[in-house]
């Protein structure tokens, strides 16, 4: 990775972010594709439809290209790059339609169910979607995020980790990265999850990002492993950080975010998955570059998703958690996958091939940036 690329993220959108709600009645049916376990279930936020407005450019061989993301800080580049323009102007002629997510499961719902061709999504709701497909439905393209992720919890409850047991603590979704840590700490601390039928020591509740804070404030939860600005929210609401992530990571440094794109729609369009690629490289160097401008646009996104900007004393919390990479951190990710093996939600899996990174190592070396490993686990 460059030094470029190691910088700290700072975010934001200039424009109204251009959603797609896009209808997903056969998603359902695949909840259990989603993630680990068959209890995840879609959990998707929409915005009304729209459509990018295309710049006229020269003509790529689809007329639309689907893109998934979620309204958080650790999904930096799409929301910046796509309300700056940056995405439209790779893209040229090809109009873009976005749809917001809150966790990865129901994101991979949607890639399977067809609605989304490109996704930004965390590394352990990639792994269930590529082994649960027999490694069929999706290709890792790139990276685009590292940390930004807590345990915050209630300090007049938990103040060490054996302060855990009988507490309840809250994740975004069944499956997704967040859940996946926890667990597995859970797991590797002695705990248990506490179970429908009330055995185990710690109580984990999958609630939306945009209603923690709110569920912490009321006193419904007692801590939540989240990512950034949520675990910012909450430490304003009073909470304190009792784990961040980095310091569980050799070097601080494990996947937050990847780019994952639909196998079907990468051999029917290798020029538009370039041209995303190309934007989100454009767009991860650009924040780098106007870290302070990339910081005030990123909270100007959030506000037009939630309806409400993230306080100077939050926003500058989260962003120090943060950085943008294209490296999607490939030596790591079968770590999180035997995370998801301890903590009992996923067989063992074969994960060998997940990654297509020659696209991206092609516009890297164009760019003039250093190129990016598969760690053996497919094309570079």
């Amino acid at each position: 990775m460059t030094a470029s690329t190691n910088s700290r993220l700072r975010v934001h959108a200039r424009r109204t972010v251009i959603t797609a709600a896009t209808a997903l009645a056969a998603v359902g049916l695949l909840s259990a594709c989603g993630g680990y376990g068959s209890k995840a279930t879609s959990s998707t936020t929409t915005a009304p439809v729209a459509s990018g407005s295309s710049t006229g450019g020269a003509a790529l061989s689809a007329s639309t290209v689907r893109i998934g993301y979620y309204a958080n800080l650790t999904h930096a580049t799409p929301l910046i790059g796509i309300e700056n323009g940056q995405f439209q102007k790779d893209l040229g002629s090809t109009a873009i339609k976005t749809q917001i997510f809150n966790a990865g499961p129901a994101e991979i719902e949607a890639l399977n169910a067809g609605a989304i061709d490109i996704a930004w999504i965390g590394p352990s709701a990639a792994i269930t979607g590529y082994t649960q497909s027999k490694g069929a439905s999706l290709k890792i393209i790139a990276g685009a995020t590292t940390g930004g992720a807590e345990l915050v919890v209630n300090p007049k409850k938990i103040t060490s980790v054996a302060d855990l047991k009988g507490k309840k603590i809250a994740t975004p979704q069944l499956g997704n990265t967040q859940d996946v840590a926890l667990l597995y700490y859970l797991q590797t601390h002695g705990f248990k999850e506490n179970a429908e039928s009330g055995a185990g020591d710690v109580s984990v509740l999958r609630i939306d990002n945009s209603t923690t804070p709110t569920a912490y404030a009321s006193g419904q939860i007692d801590g939540a492993w989240v990512p950034e600005p949520t675990a910012s929210k909450l430490v304003a609401e009073g909470a304190k950080v009792l784990i961040d992530e980095r310091t569980l990571w050799p070097q601080g440094q494990f996947a937050t975010t990847n780019v994952i794109v639909s196998q079907s729609f990468l051999a029917a369009h290798p020029d538009v998955v370039k041209a995303v690629l190309k934007a989100s490289v454009d767009t991860n160097a650009w924040i780098v570059a106007n870290p302070a401008q990339a910081k005030t646009d990123a909270n100007a996104a959030l506000k037009q998703l939630s309806g409400k900007a993230l306080s100077t004393k939050v926003l500058n919390s989260a962003w120090s958690e943060l950085a943008v990479t294209n490296d999607p951190l490939a030596s790591t990710l079968q770590t999180e996958a035997q995370h998801a093996v301890t903590a009992g939600l996923l067989k063992q899996p074969d994960i060998s091939g997940i990654y297509d990174l020659a696209p991206l190592n092609q516009i890297l070396t164009a760019a003039g940036q250093s190129t990016v490993s598969a760690d053996g686990l497919g094309q570079q």
